[in-house]
C-alpha cells in the first residue's frame, strides 16, 4: 500500500514553525513529500467574515481552530497589510527543497485566490501564478515541479493557465485516481494527482472522530488496492497536532503502508492516462464548493 503525501503550507507561521518541524519528522522516517507553499502575503485572517456562514463557523467550532492555529493566524492579514511569506522566510523553504522534497506552487496569496478565483480574469489567474512561481524559484534556486490550488477550488480557466507552467503535475481537484484533464473539449498535457483522502478538519468532530481515535479513522480511508493521496497542512500536523501526525506514520509503517512524494507515483506514459473533465461539487466537512473529478470518462455520452 502507497500513499503519496502532499503538504499544504498556507500561512507565515505554518511555513516559520510547521515546515521544519515536518521535515525533522519526515526525514526520521525516511520520507519525501510534495510542499505547496504559499509565497506572497499572508492575509489568511480575511477569512473571518466567513463566519458569517453557519458551515464555517461550526466548523471552526468543532475543529477548536483558535487552539489549533493560533489567534496570530486567524487575524493575520486584517488590521495590517499581511507579511510576504517566501521573502523573509526564503530560507526555510529553500531548506525543504535542499531535503529533497518536491516543492510546488500553492498560490501567491492564499486568502485571494480562494476568495476570488471564480471571478478572476486569465490574466489575474497567470500574474498570481506567476508571482508565486517566480519567487519560489528565486529562493531555492529550482524552478517548483508542481501546483496546487488553495481549497481545492479551481476554475478550467486555471488548468488551462497552468499549461504555460513546466509542472510535471498538478493537484486541484477532489477524486481518486491519476488522470489527464479535460478542458473544453482538449485533453491538457499535466495529469492531475487529486486529493482522494480526508484532511483533519474535515473529520474532527464529526461521526465521534476525535484526536484520539482520529489516526485510525483516518487509515480506514486507504484504499488498499488502489490510489491514495493524503494533504496534511503545516499549520495543523507541523504545529499542535505534530505528535499526533508521527504517531500516525508508525500505525501506517506498521501496516506495511509506505509513503512517496506524488510525483514518484506517476506513471512513466502519461498517455494511457484515462480522461476526465473537473467539476465543481461539495464534499462533508468542507465549506463551499471544491473542483472534483468527474467520474464520467471525457467524451462519454450522458
Amino acid at each position: 500500500m502507497k500513499i503519496a503525501l502532499r503538504v499544504d503550507v498556507d500561512t507565515y507561521r505554518g511555513t516559520r514553525d510547521g515546515v521544519p518541524a515536518l521535515c525533522r519528522i519526515l526525514d526520521k522516517h525516511g520520507i519525501r513529500a510534495a510542499f505547496f507553499f504559499s509565497a506572497g502575503p499572508d492575509n489568511m485572517g480575511r477569512h473571518i467574515w466567513r463566519l458569517l456562514k453557519p458551515a464555517f463557523l461550526w466548523k471552526m467550532l468543532r475543529t477548536k481552530a483558535a487552539s489549533l492555529y493560533g489567534l496570530d493566524i486567524l487575524l493575520m492579514g486584517t488590521m495590517w497589510p499581511g507579511p510576504r511569506i517566501a521573502k523573509h522566510l526564503g530560507g526555510v523553504i529553500k531548506a525543504c527543497s535542499d531535503a529533497g522534497h518536491e516543492i510546488g506552487v500553492h498560490a501567491w496569496d492564499h486568502h485571494a485566490w480562494q476568495a476570488h478565483i471564480d471571478r478572476m480574469s486569465n490574466e489575474q489567474i497567470e500574474k498570481h501564478l506567476r508571482m508565486a512561481f517566480e519567487e519560489l524559484e528565486r529562493v531555492t534556486g529550482k524552478a517548483p515541479t508542481c501546483s496546487a490550488v488553495p481549497g481545492w477550488r479551481c476554475e478550467p480557466a486555471a488548468l488551462a493557465v497552468k499549461e504555460k507552467f513546466p509542472f510535471r503535475y498538478n493537484s486541484d481537484c477532489r477524486g481518486s485516481g491519476i488522470f489527464m484533464p479535460v478542458v473544453g473539449g482538449k485533453t491538457l498535457k499535466t495529469p492531475q494527482m487529486p486529493l482522494s483522502m480526508p484532511t483533519y478538519d474535515e473529520m474532527l468532530g464529526k461521526n465521534g472522530v476525535t484526536n484520539e481515535n482520529y489516526n485510525e479513522r483516518l487509515l480506514s480511508t486507504v484504499d488498499p488496492d488502489g490510489y491514495n493521496m493524503l494533504t496534511i497542512h503545516a499549520e495543523a500536523e507541523g504545529g499542535a497536532c505534530a505528535g499526533m501526525f508521527e504517531q500516525f506514520l508508525r500505525m501506517a509503517e506498521a501496516r506495511g503502508i509506505t509513503f512517496h512524494a506524488p510525483g514518484d507515483l506517476l506513471p512513466e506514459n502519461l498517455s494511457e492516462l484515462p480522461r476526465h473533465e473537473i467539476v465543481k461539487g461539495e464534499i462533508p466537512g468542507r465549506e463551499g464548493w471544491v473542483a472534483l473529478k468527474n467520474d464520467r470518462p471525457a467524451g462519454q455520452p450522458l
